[in-house]
């Protein structure tokens, strides 16, 4: 198991102002970090990949599609512009040394249609991201289709759709991922969901209910952890929080309240929670 941090707790774009972070996390013990992907400049990623090499950290990122770059939109040039950004955020990872590229990368976060996925949306987006993984597989870059509850997305909402997405597609690099987040709201049975996806699943996120400390809240922790050792989960776990310190975020997330002490030591815990669960 590779255990990591995903750096949104702190900030959208990783700076020099963040390398002791940075060397603060490889001194608790994670493996790796996950790095927002929103701006694509080239230049940054491949320092910020130096710095990371050089603190001894691997990484994986995450990254949005936007209403006006949509892959599963009923206009040709939005879903082209959504296949482009895409690219650039391939391009970016590629230069940082990301191995996933993870997130809602199917379809506009906060973008509703007023009913769930038509046939032509799911043939869109598919069409779409079997593209972008070309481009990935040339990076060595991991696609991974997250899904979201339907509070912020209706494309892809549970497990089941967003595995059997990914197996139609039948591309070596789009795969999926389980986010236990978006499950505690979605899905009736954790442990049919978490087996459901299993055999397309290569990144899992460890989020608290409340997006705050994992353990601390009620998500099913025990069938959580359970079912992927039982499945024989051996990738990505990254630790997915929220806090207040980034406006913008914040109001995207919905967190008006601080649900922690401080990031380091929501850091530090989530890491000695997720080992102790996976311990043996």
């Amino acid at each position: 198991m590779k255990y990591g941090m995903n750096m949104l707790l702190w900030t959208t774009e990783v700076t020099e102002e963040h390398y002791p972070i940075l060397d603060n996390l490889k001194s608790m013990g994670y493996d790796g970090v996950e790095l927002p992907v929103f701006d694509m400049d080239i230049n940054k990623f491949t320092a910020l990949g130096k710095q990371l090499d050089s603190v001894g950290l691997e990484r994986t990122a995450v990254t949005i599609c936007t209403g006006d770059a949509n892959p599963i939109s009923d206009s040709a040039n939005i879903r082209e512009a959504g296949l482009n950004r895409l690219k650039q955020a391939i391009d970016a990872c590629a230069a940082a040394g990301v191995t996933h590229l993870c997130g809602p990368i199917h379809s506009a976060i906060g973008e509703f249609s007023g009913s769930g996925a038509t046939g032509d949306e799911w043939k869109y987006g598919q069409e779409t991201l079997a593209k972008a993984a070309d481009h990935a597989q040339a990076a060595e870059v991991t696609l991974v289709v997250e899904y979201l509850n339907r509070f912020e997305c209706y494309f892809l909402n549970c497990a089941a759709d967003a595995s059997r997405f990914v197996a139609e597609v039948g591309h070596p690099y789009l795969k999926t991922m389980y986010d236990t987040f978006h499950a505690n709201i979605e899905e009736k049975d954790i442990a049919e969901a978490i087996r459901a996806c299993a055999d397309q699943t290569v990144h899992v996120h460890i989020s608290e209910n409340d997006r705050s400390t994992p353990g601390e809240g009620h998500v099913d922790w025990d069938t959580t952890f359970n079912t992927l050792k039982e499945t024989e989960y051996d990738g990505w776990m990254v630790v997915e929080a929220f806090g207040l310190s980034l406006p913008d975020l914040a109001a995207a997330t919905k967190i008006w309240r601080r649900m922690y002490t401080d990031e380091e030591t929501l850091a530090r815990n989530a890491l000695a929670f997720m080992k102790s669960r996976t311990a043996g």
